[in-house]
């Protein structure tokens, strides 16, 4: 199996299977952002305790990539300081203008390929985007 295959499989597992999928009944930050481009649509919410997401849920609508990149999004900050979170952001960002980057939780390096298309980069960071949002809400 090459690696673009698998990569595609890793991709398809999150948008069918997807994890942190829903929302909060409790209190957490939340963040609404869209891609107008394409119509991709996500809410995030993070609950942030001691400077530590504790968890992230989402929901929204989008393509396979939008969905996809935000399911391994909030697996991969749970647990993480907010300024670990944010070094993640800026590490994916740095993965979509085409740079080597590597990242503990290894899903989310089957995203690489998306900076072949750049009008599929919007796709890939609308969830990052959210954290970085949520992040400025919470952090002092």
């Amino acid at each position: 199996m090459q690696l673009d295959d698998l990569y595609r499989r890793v991709i398809m597992d999150h948008y069918k299977n997807p994890r942190n999928r829903g929302s909060f009944e409790g209190d957490s930050v939340s963040i609404d952002l869209n891609n107008p481009t394409c119509g991709d649509k996500i809410q995030l919410q993070m609950q942030v305790e001691d400077g530590i997401v504790k968890a992230a849920k989402f929901t929204g609508e989008g393509c396979s990539i939008s969905l996809s990149s935000a399911s391994m999004m909030t697996d991969a900050v749970r647990g993480k300081t907010l300024d670990e979170a944010l070094n993640m952001a800026d590490s994916f960002s740095s993965l979509m203008k085409g740079e080597p980057t590597e990242f503990e939780y290894e899903d989310i390096e089957a995203l690489s390929g998306v900076n072949k298309f750049p009008a599929r980069i919007k796709c890939a960071t609308l969830a990052w985007n959210a954290l970085r949002k949520g992040i400025d809400q919470v952090k002092p």
